[in-house]
């Protein structure tokens, strides 16, 4: 009797999955090897699950598999289980979370068929010729800790096994130093420490600050940096240096919590509270949340460092399901900066500037100190308006305005920034004639050519997403920062967190009052988070730092808090909001996001899935659990020809809104699919 051996294969496609097939004689496969199968009329590459001991279906309707790519050993079983319970808890098919975590080049046919494949690309990687690179110096490892550092390093080192570890630090209280003592144990240990940072801009000095101290502990090889920046072959590189366990230390942003770790002993998630730790498309998952269950599951310490914890870690903390351990002076510097408010109702302002935020530019300049300029928007103005008939840039495309960007050598164009729309300049008004436009508001490229202006003598630099787009031109321009070539930066948030800059002594903030009314709950707590972390940008290393906050409500409590310092009173003052109004962390959510040609599509939709928790009787035992806030249009409702809405979901218990999700689920899809809708599903959002 033929002896058939049956496969379970997760494929990156938007089907629940996984898919059975067959591998015939010719061939053997085992759990967590790459395989490549036919799919209708394509060939895809697939992770074997698990063997099976027979298929779902007919057996004759099972297809063979095609390949079985032993290049690289077969992924972990503990990195198969993390995959499954993102896959679970995000509510995403498994070959949507798995694959993706992975090098293209690892999960394209194309690399292993055809002429050009030349045995797979790790295979190609191996037979590079490796050029031989000198060890620079290491740093002297003689770093001594002050008490409150060392009393944190103690703490962690003697966790046994799986904790959460708050590292509540103000800013420049030297958190980098604890992650870094806590990281030599480890890696003295044989073990392999994982270091998220937020965003991909800081991964050059950290990456620098990793070598100098630990390149004759693990050698150049021994770090591996993952992000999406990366060309395809050095990301390739990298994991299968980490695959291999020849990366001792992986360091990078979100993606990296998917790092195939074979011996980990610490995760360290830097900015814990940084909203960039949450993806916004695909798989919507939380990088923070997902290295806690990591660390659970491999039963090691997580660090999540923040000088502005997020609200939910701070309440663990509260609780004691965190430890929380407390950095609450600075370490190189006897004071935190001077925080002023800027009030600036009775003030004229010159070109969005107060005068005595320009008389203390011009202070820093004569002592020979950098200044910060900090305007959360880019561009040249936000809009352009007719002041005769009341146009204003509309983007064609989308319910917002179009900015004016000053293009360096295409001269003067209107971007949209959600959906990348590119217009000219119009020399009058569309609507009236009126050859008088105006620009209203400022961003970073008109602030900086005022300032280069006012201060001919001074270097003027911008930096922003406008002009580090291209690879490598972040990294020059801090590199430029940290020289003190530069004697005032504009900058956006790129330039707000994670920065030791040692020559800065000033730091002013423009048009901070943008988030005070936002219609998010969050934002108060997002508002204090940018803030404190731009203001710990000043002072670090010469003494007298200060921060100016122009405002135009210097009495709201989120800027009193604020100059005080005083994050704890702030966050305890919050929370106890939140507990009131039931909003998290003391509620659980999850956001269904509907996309349409017109917004009443979207809403039909959105109305029929609520409608099903009080219609559908399967769903019936949920319902005084559950509760489905009203569907309501996005506030920038039209985004490139698509109209939006939103569904909120809510509940006090998160396995109760979890088990509901398993059943409810389902039955939107099948009322999206009679729609021909659109729409995504979020859990946590972070963004409402």
């Amino acid at each position: 009797m033929k002896h058939n051996q049956w496969i379970r294969v997760a494929l990156d496609v938007p089907l629940a999955g996984p898919f059975d097939y067959r591998v015939p004689e010719s061939l053997q496969a085992i759990k967590g090897q790459r395989v490549l199968v036919p799919f209708g009329r394509r060939e895809l590459v697939g992770i074997v699950l698990e063997t099976i001991e027979s298929p779902s279906y007919p057996e004759d309707q099972v297809k063979d598999i095609l390949m079985v790519f032993d290049d690289l050993s077969p992924l972990p079983q503990d990195w198969l289980d993390f995959g499954l319970f993102a896959a679970s808890y995000y509510h995403r098919p498994v070959g949507e979370v798995l694959l993706p975590a992975m090098p293209s080049a690892l999960r394209k046919p194309g690399s292993y068929t055809g002429k050009l494949s030349k045995g797979g690309p790790v295979a190609r990687l191996d037979r590079r010729k490796k050029t031989a690179i000198a060890l620079a110096p290491p740093e002297d490892n003689t770093h001594v800790l002050n008490e409150e550092q060392q009393e944190a390093v103690d703490a962690v080192l003697a966790i046994k096994g799986f904790k959460t570890v708050l590292l509540h630090g103000v800013t420049g209280s030297g958190k980098t130093e604890v992650y870094l003592h806590l990281a030599l144990d480890v890696l003295t240990k044989g073990k392999q420490v994982l270091f998220l940072v937020p965003e991909i801009n800081l991964t050059p000095q950290f990456e620098q600050a990793l070598l100098a101290r630990f390149q004759q502990v693990v050698g150049l090889d021994g770090i591996a940096v993952l992000h999406s920046g990366l060309a395809e072959g050095e990301r390739l590189k990298a994991w299968v240096a980490i695959q291999r366990g020849q990366a001792r230390i992986v360091l990078g942003t979100r993606m990296a919590i998917f790092a195939p770790l074979q011996q980990a002993g610490l995760i360290i998630v830097d900015e814990e509270h940084d909203a960039s730790y949450k993806q916004q498309e695909g798989l919507r998952y939380s990088a923070r949340d997902l290295a806690i269950w990591r660390a659970h599951q491999l039963d090691i310490p997580v660090v999540l460092g923040s000088a502005t914890p997020s609200l939910e870690s701070w309440q663990h903390a509260n609780v004691g399901r965190y430890l929380k351990l407390t950095l609450a002076k600075r370490a190189k510097t006897t004071y935190m900066p001077a925080i002023k408010l800027v009030d600036t109702k009775q003030i004229k302002l010159e070109q969005g500037f107060a005068p005595v935020v320009l008389h203390a530019i011009r202070e820093r300049l004569e002592r020979g100190e950098q200044s910060l300029v900090f305007l959360n928007r880019r561009g040249y103005a936000p809009v352009i308006h007719c002041a005769s008939c009341g146009w204003m840039s509309q983007c064609p495309r989308c319910s917002v305005y179009t900015v004016l960007h000053r293009m360096p050598g295409h001269g003067n164009v209107l971007q949209c920034h959600h959906c990348g729309y590119y217009g000219r300049v119009p020399v009058k008004c569309p609507d009236c004639g009126n050859q008088d436009l105006e620009m209203l508001g400022r961003g970073t490229q008109r602030v900086e050519e005022y300032l280069q202006a006012a201060f001919p003598q001074a270097c003027v630099e911008r930096i922003d997403a406008d002009s580090t787009r291209l690879k490598g031109s972040a990294r020059k321009l801090f590199d430029r920062v940290h020289s003190g070539e530069i004697d005032i930066l504009v900058g956006t948030q790129m330039v707000a967190k994670g920065h030791d800059f040692r020559k800065l002594g000033l730091v002013c903030v423009l048009n901070a009052d943008a988030m005070l009314f936002s219609s998010d709950f969050r934002a108060p707590e997002k508002l204090f988070a940018q803030l404190a972390q731009v203001s710990g940008r000043a002072g670090r290393h010469v003494a007298g730092g200060e921060v100016l906050i122009q405002t135009a409500y210097p009495e709201q409590a989120v800027y009193q808090a604020l100059i005080r310092h005083d994050y704890d009173t702030f966050a305890n003052a919050s929370l106890e909001e939140r507990k009131i109004t039931h909003l998290p962390p003391f509620s659980h959510q999850v956001l269904i996001s509907a996309q349409a040609k017109t917004v009443n599509q979207a809403m039909q939709f959105l109305l029929e899935t609520r409608q099903l928790l009080a219609s559908q009787p399967q769903l019936s035992g949920f319902q005084a659990a559950i509760n489905m806030y009203d569907p309501v249009p996005l506030r920038i409702v039209r985004v490139a020809h698509v109209e939006r809405a939103q569904l909120l979901v809510e509940s006090a218990s998160r396995p109760v809104l979890q088990a509901f999700l398993g059943h409810w689920l389902p039955l939107v899809q099948e009322i999206g699919k009679r729609h021909r809708i659109r729409y995504f599903t979020e859990v946590d959002p972070l963004e409402i």
